[in-house]
């Protein structure tokens, strides 16, 4: 029996609302105790369509290389813990697997009641730390992404785009099939979020990538991270 724990930080994700984007830009001129309505991708005066990944760009941004880097290591101890729990599964379940034929009923039972008991408990604890990484990895994107916003929309009006649409997603959950290179505005935009944040890019050695593998802009496919995968039940 051979099984994988893959660290949990990268078995998580999230998904950057376009609207949210448009109602940055609008924020200002709404008050502060009215509601903002659900609003569609930010348009502008000009002719061009671009396109973003508000994803890569978040991650791309010295501010979200610096804040994912941190809850990495933030994040480590717990990793630990849970990786020395699924090892201690893995040992019992190789005794069980070499040994169970030998040991008399009682002690087989015990052996493959402490495994499911482990294995449950590891399970929760998995479900937990994951969702956790999740929340914090979404605070740290949100709160990038109210500062990214009026750039991308700033960017936008002064270099002549009347619409931007956010690639981060594929298709079909985005409506956006293809698109090309010479199109993709999100490296120039993070360029000028990293100008104008003050924030000095973090060592090359330290660089993290929490939501996963990127794509190459112009193409319709992201790969998805590979699962948790805890020690296996006991057969």
């Amino acid at each position: 029996m051979k099984s994988k724990f893959t660290r949990i930080l990268l078995a998580t994700a999230f998904v950057i609302s376009v609207a949210a984007l448009a109602q940055t830009g609008s924020a200002a001129a709404t008050p502060a105790a009215t509601p903002a309505s659900p609003a569609p991708a930010a348009t502008g005066p000009g002719t061009k369509i671009g396109t973003i990944s508000m994803e890569q760009a978040i991650f791309a941004t010295n501010e979200g290389r610096r804040d994912f880097e941190a809850l990495s290591k933030k994040l480590e101890p717990k990793q630990n813990e849970l990786k020395g729990q699924n090892d201690e599964i893995e040992s019992l379940q190789k005794q069980l697997n070499t040994q169970g034929d030998k040991l008399n009923e009682d002690a087989r039972a015990n052996l493959v009641k402490q495994i499911e008991t482990k294995k449950k408990s590891l399970d929760r604890q998995l479900q937990d730390a994951r969702e956790d990484a999740q929340n914090q990895q979404n605070e740290i994107a949100q709160r990038i992404l109210q500062k990214l916003g009026p750039v991308l929309i700033k960017y936008a009006t002064d270099n002549g785009f009347g619409m931007i649409v956010d690639t981060s997603q594929p298709w079909p959950q985005s409506p956006v099939v293809w698109w090309g290179e010479s199109v993709d505005v999100t490296k120039p935009v993070v360029e000028v979020f990293n100008a104008q944040s003050g924030v000095a890019p973090p060592p090359a050695s330290g660089a993290v990538k929490p939501a996963g593998p990127t794509r190459p802009a112009g193409t319709g496919a992201k790969p998805t991270p590979p699962p948790v995968k805890p020690a296996e039940p006991p057969k």
